[in-house]
């Protein structure tokens, strides 16, 4: 009897001096919580104590849920700002995630209005040729036949040839084809901008400098690719045929404005000479991935994309757009004979059916030509060949610019920037290096490149 006394006065002791320790960790918890939110941890709450309030079935006790349920708000009390500079990241990075809502809603934008302008493009060409077509056989059928009737087929053929005229030289100014490429090539480049700042979200905090930055990229392409269709559209029959232009110009100084005046395909004859003999490439730790030899390799590449890629490119898009000027006169010029032709084709007099004849063969030439530019969307292949002349331009410059930079700790990564080239052209790393080498044997015995750098396009 004494003996069981023992053991219960030991029992009630034991677990008075456990709801005591349990009570004088909670109150250490509670109180360092109250005393300052920086020092809450999960650390008074230990495994042990865990261990010995759960029952070791598996089961996930009360005091589990606390720990969880701390390590949780451990989380949330050392993400606020602690002074001026957190306060400042923070405020950075919320301009950053409303420049990426900007974008992402620019993206629906341009989208939804590029498949309006494509919508216009089938429609007006669908409606054009009917009426032209419809307008054709009437005044053929007016010089047909005779009596009353072919006065009242005269005036509807001239009515309609005269709206096919009108609606021909609005659609024939504002290029509907063109209009849906240049939206389609916005909407790419916002996407291409929304990755590139998620990226930076998520490898990094963002700075003040990535936020200007991005607010010049979106600007950059706002002015590009306009939306509205009066005051503030891009020109569609320009004088003369430049690459398109989507990212904001660097300002250059005194010695980049005289490189540029140098003939691009001028290699340092040592360096060169230097990369063609040495087979494998120098080490380049500590000079952040750039060596020698990856410096004439890049404005090698460069070379070739100004002396091929981007010449053929603006070759064609002249070629293309003095293509399209033709037809863009031609279409409303034929429907225009027509409809004063249609007016005299009535009668039966000699005069009436050439007067007739020529209606016939205008409205018919009108129909063929508009087919032919608007359904072989000839708007749309100037700006495409605009867009992919713009596409080398661009990363000549950003090739040049980073060469530029005299501190290779200031530059991308050279490895990484080289590979990024690769991608872009649609080469390996080896094949790269091989153009290079092409490019370089081109330019020292004097002879012309037979490829073209890209092989995407």
């Amino acid at each position: 009897m004494a003996s069981l006394r023992v053991n219960s006065c030991m029992l009630s002791s034991s677990s008075a001096s456990a709801s005591s320790s349990y009570s004088s960790r909670r109150i250490t918890a509670a109180f360092r919580l109250s005393g300052s939110q920086k020092a809450w941890s999960a650390e008074p709450i230990t495994g042990r104590l865990v261990r010995e309030l759960n029952t070791g079935s598996g089961y996930v006790g009360p005091a589990q849920q606390l720990l969880d349920l701390t390590g949780d708000m451990t989380a949330v009390v050392t993400n606020e700002p602690s002074g001026p500079s957190d306060a400042a990241a923070n405020s950075v990075t919320k301009q950053m995630y409303s420049i990426l809502e900007a974008v992402a809603d620019r993206v629906e934008m341009h989208r939804n209005i590029g498949e309006q302008r494509d919508n216009w493009n089938t429609l007006l060409l669908n409606s054009i040729n009917m009426m032209t077509l419809t307008a054709t056989a009437m005044a053929g059928l007016g010089a047909a036949t005779g009596g009353g009737a072919p006065m009242a087929l005269k005036l509807s053929s001239t009515l309609l040839f005269t709206a096919a005229t009108g609606m021909l030289l609005v659609v024939n100014k504002i290029q509907p084809s063109q209009l849906a490429e240049e939206q389609r090539n916005s909407v790419r480049l916002f996407k291409q901008l929304e990755s590139e700042i998620r990226s930076r979200l998520a490898v990094r905090a963002p700075t003040q400098a990535d936020v200007d930055e991005a607010m010049k990229k979106i600007h950059a392409l706002d002015s590009a690719y306009p939306l509205p269709l009066l005051g503030a559209t891009l020109e569609k029959f320009p004088k003369k045929f430049e690459p398109a232009s989507w990212w904001p110009k660097a300002k250059t100084n005194k010695a980049s404005a005289h490189r540029s005046n140098i003939k691009m395909n001028h290699f340092p004859s040592i360096g060169a000479r230097a990369y063609l003999d040495r087979r494998v490439r120098s080490q380049s730790e500590g000079k952040n991935g750039w060596s020698e030899e990856l410096e004439v390799e890049m404005r090698a590449i460069m070379d070739v994309l100004k002396r091929k890629d981007e010449e053929d490119y603006l070759r064609l898009g002249n070629i293309s757009l003095t293509a399209n000027k033709v037809l863009a006169v031609s279409g409303p010029a034929l429907t225009g004979l027509a409809a004063v032709a249609s007016a005299f084709a009535a009668g039966s007099s000699g005069g009436a059916a050439a007067a007739a004849i020529v209606a016939v063969a205008s409205g018919s030439l009108a129909a063929a030509v508009n087919a032919f530019e608007h359904g072989g969307q000839v708007g749309m292949v100037v700006e495409m060949y605009r867009n992919c002349a713009g596409f080398f331009r661009l990363l000549e410059e950003s090739i040049e610019a980073t060469l530029e930079e005299r501190d290779v700790k200031k530059r991308e990564n050279g490895e990484l920037f080289e590979m990024k080239v690769a991608l872009k052209l649609g080469r390996s790393l080896s094949q790269l290096r091989d153009l290079a080498r092409k490019s370089i044997y081109s330019d020292i015995e004097g002879t012309e490149i037979d490829e073209f750098g890209s092989k995407l396009f």
